[in-house]
């Protein structure tokens, strides 16, 4: 097939055409020929309906048109896609192409999603989730991208593109807005030109505003709010026709106060008094409709530097472009335990002042070469190239527990009556009597032990390198049929090691030396028999036959042992023979290592100029790693988790309408997935594991372009069954997957929806007037991670407040601009009917049966005046 990419790359690059061309018909008068969007989803320039990928594109001015400001936004404009965050946005953050993606939370797991910024992959989705400002477009990919895109991409890619300077050009924009929660921003950028080969362009945004929350037990904590500034510098040198070198660095800043999380439920052995207590508001709609939620402040603060450097040269055969860049990503954050009490903190107060460091530190360089040229008169468009990355991973977390956690915890998580509170501190006093027996004290005496001021620093690392060679050749086997190879292979070693640096207080230590005691005595030692005779004597056999109760004396040492806050086996702070309790944290220190192909074939078929029908298989793979939590190596475990792995295959065609100015695109998928990686919090540790038998099946369809001169529409519509198999845990050997299978995958609507109508005019003769409504629909979805509740290997019921009901969120806009066109104010409202939903259902750490949720946004409004010159 011959494609407009080809006759048009030199010329277009990569930017997105999205205005109309008009040539003579032979004298007849103008004619309209067609809209062309330039998408680069293969690596070169290429009309989006040339290229047998199912992508969807978005143009700046549907970025403004829907108050997109960062990638979390892009669901309102974009059917199949979704993304959500927990306690801290930059270091918990998920996306979801067709219902399939990786939890966040943990920083070993890397997205399923991979996120591109100019070319340069995005380590973390996290890392990129700073202001959209200046953007060229948006290209996201739906499906397994890596052959072209390497490692991580498994449900697909979003390939953001920045505007690049301008030569010869002098010009710039402001953009100044401001809305409900005091919300305030402005964004700004200039394009200077040096010469006839030389331009510079510089951008800014700076956003403020109040949070969507507020606390109902620390007057005048917020969350979700928002202080952030990101600065960009680009430079463009075109010394030659067929060189160019594109030089981009950016600043970003971040101090906010993110995430809290309403109270859906309480444990129901609490108490009315430590109820009101530790949760004054309860419930989905009182939270909501008071906006409070029920802890002190989450901090979330990030400071970043990127730099990129793409060199382009034409040899007149071939093109030859090199990307190298390196990235600095720095987050701290200060977290608390979602309730009114002060059970822990993460860096906060609980914590001792010379050990709050709580902290990612992610360092990236990589480095990627391509070269692209044509053979056979042009029948063969061929694409080779290699890609290295290496990433430096520092992060340290330290949680302290405080003077409520044996308490509220104890109370929390045994059904026993007004004793349940006292149980945790009786439990350590219990071990703390024992350790004087064994200190061969005189006269031992009994008192509860509480676990305050018990807390651990703990410093996990990895250190992972990525290399790949690759390959993508299209073949024009006829005029209108065109097959596309690719094939890539990976390499992927990372070293990850766990250790603990400081660790204090005596609870847990005591918890376990009275659990390890009880247990010698049950087997007949008889140093351990005298110890129990002598704590009987000191507290009485009814205190001592609670402790031992089969039903509460392992739950006594684990809680007292809260895995974020115990001395770790092999750091020097508690004895190795207490790793046979396998609760306690454990130090490692090892090596993960695998290597994959990653190949795609895909046929295209242009029966008519305007009519695209294809078809696609592709292989493609997530590498695996390091689940870096205190919990992962407990008991001697594995800390590491198996590469993921996809087989795909695509059926779809792309149909131009109405002479070009319409869009009809529509795809069928089938994606099954191997070892498909999970991430569950328990509501105490974090555990990562694979599962077998995942898949997402359905269809995806879209329709957009312009009705007339002066409508356009935006339409998507995916439907998407995402879920685990009924043999997902391979025949009961993957004992955590119980309650996972049958059940559809996290925040995996069936069907999700987009509808934008925009009329785009003249008001009389001079000034302009847009106005814009968007409907955004999802279907009923899960938002935790796990559908089912089980005991004993058995499963229970269904898990509460799993379910999110369908929604539908509507964005409006209407604006004017002035004869000059260079000024223009506009009005505007996001979630204009106040759906508020749930992102994250989770289980409330250490408060049993608790559960609570992360919110989206509600409704905002405001208005914006944008300039240009």
């Amino acid at each position: 097939m011959q494609h407009i990419s080809r006759i048009a790359s030199a010329l277009l690059a990569s930017s997105m055409l999205v205005s109309p061309a008009f040539a003579q018909d032979n004298g007849d008068g103008d004619r309209f020929v067609e809209d062309v969007i330039i998408v680069q989803a293969t690596r070169r320039a290429s009309d989006v309906q040339d290229v047998p990928i199912a992508v969807t594109v978005i143009n700046p001015v549907q970025l403004e048109r829907q108050g997109v400001t960062n990638i979390q936004d892009l669901a309102s404009v974009a059917s199949g896609f979704n993304i959500q965050s927990s306690q801290t946005e930059t270091q918990g953050t998920s996306i979801r192409i067709r219902g399939v993606g990786t939890t966040g939370n943990n920083i070993g797991l890397e997205s399923a999603v991979g996120v591109f910024i100019d070319g340069v992959y995005q380590s973390r989705p996290g890392i990129a989730l700073g202001e959209m400002v200046d953007i060229e477009a948006i290209e996201m990919l739906r499906g397994p991208q890596g052959t072209l895109f390497g490692r991580n991409v498994t449900a697909g890619a979003l390939n953001i593109r920045t505007k690049a300077p301008e030569l010869g050009e002098f010009g710039g924009f402001a953009d100044f807005t401001y809305g409900n929660y005091n919300m305030a921003s402005v964004q700004a950028g200039i394009n200077l030109p040096a010469g006839d080969n030389l331009a510079f362009r510089a951008t800014g945004s700076f956003r403020q505003r109040d949070g969507f929350l507020t606390s109902s037990v620390v007057p005048g904590a917020e969350s979700h709010n928002r202080d952030r500034f990101i600065l960009r510098g680009q430079a463009l040198w075109e010394p030659t026709d067929a060189t160019s070198f594109r030089l981009i660095a950016d600043y970003q800043d971040v101090d906010e106060n993110c995430c809290a999380a309403v109270t859906l439920s309480t444990s129901p052995n609490l108490s009315d008094a430590t109820r009101d207590r530790l949760f004054p508001q309860v419930g989905f709609e009182d939270s909501l409709e008071a906006q409070v939620f029920n802890s002190q402040e989450f901090v979330n603060q990030v400071e970043s530097f990127n730099v990129s450097g793409e060199l382009n040269h034409d040899f007149g055969g071939a093109t030859a472009t090199v990307i190298l860049s390196y990235s600095d990503f720095l987050g701290n954050s200060v977290q608390d335990d979602f309730n009114g009490s002060l059970q822990y903190t993460v860096a906060g107060e609980t914590v001792p002042a010379a050990n709050r460091g709580s902290f990612d530190d992610i360092k990236t360089f990589t480095a990627e070469a391509r070269l692209q040229g044509e053979a056979f008169d042009g029948r063969l468009d061929w694409l080779i190239g290699g890609f290295y990355a290496q990433e430096d991973i520092i992060e340290e977390f330290t949680l302290g527990l405080g003077a409520d956690y044996s308490t509220s915890v104890g109370e929390a998580n045994f059904p026993i009556g007004p004793v349940a509170p006292a149980f945790l501190s009786l439990y350590a006093g219990a071990g703390a009597f024992i350790q004087q027996l064994q200190a061969g004290v005189a006269n031992p005496v009994f008192a509860p032990l509480s676990a305050d001021g018990q807390f651990a620093q703990n410093r996990f690392e990895q250190d992972a390198s990525s290399f790949s060679v690759f390959t993508h050749n299209i073949f024009s086997v006829t005029d209108t049929v065109d097959l596309t190879l690719g094939l890539r292979y990976v390499d992927d070693t990372k070293d990850g090691s766990y250790d603990q640096i400081a660790a204090g207080g005596n609870s847990c230590l005591a918890a376990a030396t009275f659990l390890a005691t009880a247990s010698a005595a049950g087997a007949g030692s008889p140093a351990a028999q005298g110890a129990m005779g002598a704590l009987t004597a000191a507290v009485g056999p009814a205190t001592v036959g609670l402790l031992t109760n089969p039903a509460l004396i392992g739950g006594g040492g684990f809680l007292n042992c809260f895995p974020f806050a115990s001395p770790a086996i092999g750091s020097g702070f508690v004895p190795d023979a207490f790793s046979a309790f396998g609760f306690l944290p454990e130090e490692y220190d090892d090596t993960f290592k695998d290597d994959e192909l990653v190949y795609t074939a895909r046929l295209a078929w242009e029966p008519t100029a305007d009519l695209m029908i294809f078809g696609a298989y592709s292989h493609g793979y997530k590498a695996g790693g390091f689940n870096l939590d205190a919990s992962a190596g407990a008991g001697g475990a594995d800390p590491r988790f198996a590469s993921e792995t996809i087989e795909a295959y695509e059926l779809g065609f792309k149909k131009t309408l109405a002479d070009g100015r319409l869009r009809f695109n529509m795809t069928a998928f089938l994606q099954n997935m191997d070892d498909f990686q999970v991430l569950e919090f328990t509501g105490t540790a974090f555990q990562t594991f694979n599962v077998q038998d995942v898949s997402s099946k359905g269809f995806e369809a879209e329709l957009n372009g312009r009705l007339s001169d002066t409508f356009f529409v935006n339409a998507g519509l995916t439907f998407a069954d995402a879920s685990y198999g009924d043999d997902c845990d391979d025949g009961g050997t993957i004992p955590e997957a119980l309650g996972l299978c049958g059940s559809s995958l996290t925040n995996a609507p069936k069907i999700s929806t987009v509808l934008g109508m925009t009329y785009d005019g003249k008001i009389g003769d001079a000034w302009g007037f847009m106005a814009n409504v968007n409907l955004a629909t999802q279907s009923k979805r899960r938002t935790s991670t796990r559908g089912q509740t089980a005991a004993n290997g058995v499963i229970t019921g269904d898990v509460p407040f799993d379910d999110q009901n369908a929604t539908t969120k509507i964005n409006a806009r209407m604006g004017f601009t002035m004869p000059n066109e260079q000024v223009s104010i506009e009005f505007w409202g996001l979630n204009i009917t106040d759906e508020i939903t749930r992102g994250i259902t989770f289980n409330t750490a250490v408060q049993g049966a608790s559960r609570s949720a992360f919110i989206e946004a509600p409704r905002q409004y405001g208005v914006t005046l944008r300039t240009k010159f």
